[in-house]
């Protein structure tokens, strides 16, 4: 759940934003059909199993339209839920209800999506002591919603942004004229108590990053042959992580290495929406 910092200053604005693009001036299909304020309710409706995500998003979508909105739920962020399950009522003026309701439901899908695909690959790494790690292949002005929807499947977060972590990637090394030319500038300029990740394609690369010093050392796109030469090499001297088009097949590929971490950009990327709906709108 986010906090009440958080929620202020970061995520509500957003919301409003979203808001905003939805409704220019007026939201005249509803305002032809609903002239005056009526009292009403309308049910949130899961379509398919998956992971529910989002629902403190959800209902302030409705709440800042109208704080007399009332949203009751009967489950929780990270509760696994079923096609045809009844998630919540929404209760309130029936013109809320109708002008918040895709708003509400795009940030519910998409949060809930990410949230049942990460589950999916955690559950595949469950007994290995490997952390699922998410990236910085988020949705524009979304990333703390899709963010914290990895955490709530299971996952973790890598660096939130590029103020958040040392991370050398093949433009940063090239741009610095090799792998322990780019460790040791970083080591002279970023702060002592910031980690220096550095991304690596082969086994000579691997060897320089180590003998440099780096605290993590990122294998980018090794089959599994190579993965395990490196992780001797490196031979607990830095931290590992694996990335590169990771999913289902790789994560059962790589389980049996003594690696750290494992990220993957697909979270955020290519998780599909969770199919949910908002039903049976009456009059109360």
């Amino acid at each position: 759940m986010f906090d009440r910092a958080t929620m202020e200053l970061n995520v509500e604005p957003l919301i409003l934003g979203a808001l905003r693009e939805d409704i220019t001036s007026e939201d005249v299909s509803t305002n032809c059909i609903m002239r005056d304020q009526c009292p009403g309710n309308v049910e949130l409706i899961c379509k398919q199993d998956g992971v529910i995500c989002g629902l403190q998003v959800f209902e302030r979508v409705f709440t800042l339209l109208d704080p007399e909105t009332e949203v009751v739920t009967y489950v929780k962020d990270g509760d696994k839920v079923e096609k045809g399950q009844k998630l919540a009522d929404i209760r309130g003026d029936i013109r809320v209800l109708l002008s918040g309701e895709r708003t509400a439901l795009n940030y519910l899908q998409r949060m809930s999506g990410v949230a049942t695909h990460t589950r999916q690959i955690a559950d595949l790494l469950e007994g290995t002591g490997i952390r699922l790690l998410d990236t910085r292949k988020t949705t524009p002005n979304n990333r703390v919603f899709e963010k914290y929807a990895v955490r709530i499947g299971g996952g973790c977060n890598h660096r939130y942004n590029l103020s958040d972590g040392v991370m050398l990637k093949d433009n940063h090394i090239e741009a610095a004229g090799g792998v322990a030319k780019a460790i040791a500038m970083a080591k002279e300029y970023a702060p002592f108590v910031r980690k220096i990740e550095v991304e690596v394609e082969n086994l000579e690369m691997t060897r320089e990053a180590v003998n440099a010093g780096a605290d993590i050392i990122m294998l980018d796109n090794m089959n599994h042959d190579t993965m395990a030469e490196a992780i001797g090499i490196i031979d607990g001297r830095a931290e590992i992580e694996i990335s590169g088009n990771v999913d289902e097949a790789k994560v059962e590929m790589i389980r049996d290495l003594k690696v750290d971490y494992v990220s993957s950009g697909a979270l955020t990327h290519s998780s599909p929406i969770l199919d949910l709906s908002l039903k049976n709108m009456r009059r109360i």
